[in-house]
């Protein structure tokens, strides 16, 4: 039964987050406010220049500065959903989006860096890893995130 739930809200989860990548590229701000806690945890990690999703989230840039297009989107863990996409050869990102009770709570950003998701609790297994289409042409620094 536990399993059930768990599924349930990965489900949910992933679709609030696919949510708030379409209200983004609409530039709709009320739907991305709504998707957000008040008291959002944000961190990032890549070059100083490329804080393109916290600046929409802020409202500090046009929805049209950075077009994030998802290539994949991937509930994880039951409160995590990872997304992952790419625009041309040298723009590589990971999204990691924490969610409580149907509100992100958590963003972590990650540019132009291949991500590994383990879980350290009780499986000690891989959940997820950057698949980034170019990653044989060039060199990307790699991360571990740890849940």
């Amino acid at each position: 039964m536990n399993q059930i739930v768990e599924n349930q809200q990965e489900t949910q989860n992933q679709a609030t987050v696919e949510a708030l990548y379409k209200a983004l590229a609409r530039g709709d701000t009320k739907t991305v406010a709504g998707s957000l806690a008040g008291d959002l945890e944000w961190w990032f990690h890549g070059p100083q220049n490329c804080h393109h999703m916290m600046r929409m989230l802020t409202g500090e840039a046009p929805h049209t500065e950075f077009k994030f297009e998802p290539r994949s989107i991937t509930a994880i863990g039951g409160d995590m959903v990872v997304v992952e996409g790419y625009e041309g050869a040298n723009v590589y990102w990971v999204h990691v989006w924490t969610l409580k009770d149907g509100l992100i709570t958590r963003f972590r950003e990650y540019f132009n860096t291949w991500l590994t998701v383990k879980e350290l609790r009780v499986r000690r297994s891989t959940l997820w890893r950057s698949q980034p289409r170019d990653l044989f042409r060039r060199s990307l620094p790699g991360l571990m995130l740890a849940i």
